[in-house]
């Protein structure tokens, strides 16, 4: 009896292997991914539309800013760091958001006039978003949402920093107390850019 029982289960086994063997992926089949932050399109401060995938091949810094806020000096390290970095591939993006404090209540014209005089900003700017919430913004569900543990997780904070590879995918992500040019966000930049 007991012979018959483990015959039955081998043969269980081998007909489970046989159908696994035969699920596999077919040749060029890919493993699903979460979505590239470069599949977005966004809104320029202009009120252009502008299509992330411009930019494949090309790292990303993203930034939910305000104008009001006790970390809104960073502007001038990001501008920085566009200066530094933008010749070798960095793409630096700023996403006005008033969603914490209350801290970016003007328009995209008050918006870009803040930037350019206070802290010379010729980084790209763009609409005023949500970035947290019912409304969040597509681009910020993407980074929030669907990235990998150590980095998904609602923002708590104005001038929240996600930095995103080549492919358009997450790979680090920077709270508001950490500097631009902190050695930490440098160092992690300059590993996805070309040698100098």
């Amino acid at each position: 009896m007991k012979h018959v029982a483990l015959t039955m289960s081998f043969a269980a086994l081998a007909a489970a292997a046989f159908l696994l063997a035969g699920s596999e992926p077919q040749a060029g089949a890919e493993e699903p991914t979460s979505p590239a932050v470069i599949d977005h399109t966004v809104t320029t401060l202009e009120g252009d539309s502008l299509d992330l995938s411009t930019f494949r091949g090309r790292p990303l810094l993203i930034v939910n800013t305000a104008s009001k806020c006790g970390y809104t000096p960073q502007y001038a390290g990001l501008q920085r760091l566009h200066e530094r970095y933008s010749g070798r591939g960095l793409v630096i993006l700023g996403f006005p958001s008033n969603d914490f404090g209350g801290q970016e209540p003007g328009t995209a014209v008050e918006i870009g006039e803040f930037c350019r005089k206070n802290y010379g900003v010729s980084f790209q700017m763009m609409a005023k978003v949500h970035a947290k919430g019912p409304d969040i913004a597509p681009i910020y569900r993407t980074l929030t949402e669907q990235t990998a543990e150590g980095i998904r997780g609602e923002i708590k904070w104005n001038f929240t920093k996600f930095l995103v590879d080549a492919d358009g995918h997450v790979v680090a992500r920077f709270g508001s107390s950490v500097e631009p040019e902190d050695p930490a966000l440098t160092a992690a930049i300059e590993k996805l850019l070309p040698k100098a």
